[in-house]
């Protein structure tokens, strides 16, 4: 076997949180994932009654899972490697939901949780994310300093806000980034810019941005294949979630077509892997 590609969808990113009020189903979004040729989705992992009807749902679709989960403590973990075991996923995606001003602090959580992985043998992934305990850059890059091998998941997205790059990036920066990237073991794709979150990837104005994020994939795949297992799958999710992620007009509503741009983003890495 080779080195794949699997792209998935964010079951988040499917609310539609309109203003009609209307909410496709879980099995309407699921169709519509396998439908469009999606490799599998991305859903909490926090609550059994939860995770027992989506692999219900999904059952004969050949959709693999992202279980994600926010445990704050150790033990914390236990219950999503649990349900894991039971109802199996490509990887474990842990939003750590502490906010500790030391790292110190946070060695016992890292170490905790990748004890428990390894017992069970269930990949599990730390996110780079805003309001946890990777909010910030350049305290997640000294999280590496003193664990090399943490495996991350990234989500490039939440550290340009954070930063406020300038553009164009300055040379500093990717080397910040490219240090994240040699941890990255599954990515969520969405584009920022300097001052927003989440931006419309099908506006040409933005695409500056957006060439700034498939420059950063690129970087990541080729990293990840240089260190991965010739048979090894990576997982790149489709996170473009709903509002107050997406920009929204005056009448409340996202400014473009998520679902279309999820599409649009599906294909660009693909192409990237192609080419990589």
């Amino acid at each position: 076997m080779m080195q794949n590609l699997l792209v998935f969808q964010s079951l988040w990113a499917m609310e539609r949180r309109h203003t009609d009020g209307r909410e496709r189903s879980l099995a309407e979004n699921v169709a519509m994932i396998a439908q469009a040729d999606f490799d599998g989705i991305s859903a909490h992992y926090t609550n059994r009654a939860d995770v027992v009807r989506l692999n219900e749902t999904i059952r004969g679709t050949g959709l693999k899972v992202e279980g994600v989960c926010f445990p704050r403590t150790v033990e914390d973990l236990r219950l999503p490697l649990e349900l894991a075991s039971e109802f199996p996923v490509s990887h474990i995606n842990l939003q750590p939901d502490i906010r500790l001003r030391r790292v110190e602090d946070c060695l016992p959580l890292l170490d905790g949780w990748m004890r428990l992985a390894g017992d069970v043998g269930i990949p599990v992934f730390i996110e780079t994310h805003r309001d946890r305990m990777t909010t910030d850059l350049f305290f997640t890059l000294d999280l590496l300093d003193r664990r090399p091998d943490l495996p991350l998941l990234a989500d490039l997205s939440h550290f340009l806000v954070g930063r406020e790059f300038s553009f164009p990036v300055e040379e500093e920066n990717h080397a910040l980034i490219r240090r994240i990237l040699d941890n990255a073991h599954a990515f969520h794709g969405r584009v920022a810019s300097r001052e927003q979150v989440q931006i419309e990837i099908s506006f040409p104005h933005h695409r500056p941005w957006l060439d700034l994020f498939l420059n950063w994939w690129d970087y990541g795949f080729r990293a990840w294949r240089r260190r991965a297992a010739t048979d090894a799958a990576l997982v790149f999710t489709c996170e473009l979630g709903p509002k107050p992620y997406a920009i929204t007009g005056r009448d409340g509503n996202d400014t473009t077509d998520r679902w279309a741009e999820a599409l649009m983003l599906r294909r660009m890495v693909r192409d990237l892997w192609d080419a990589i």
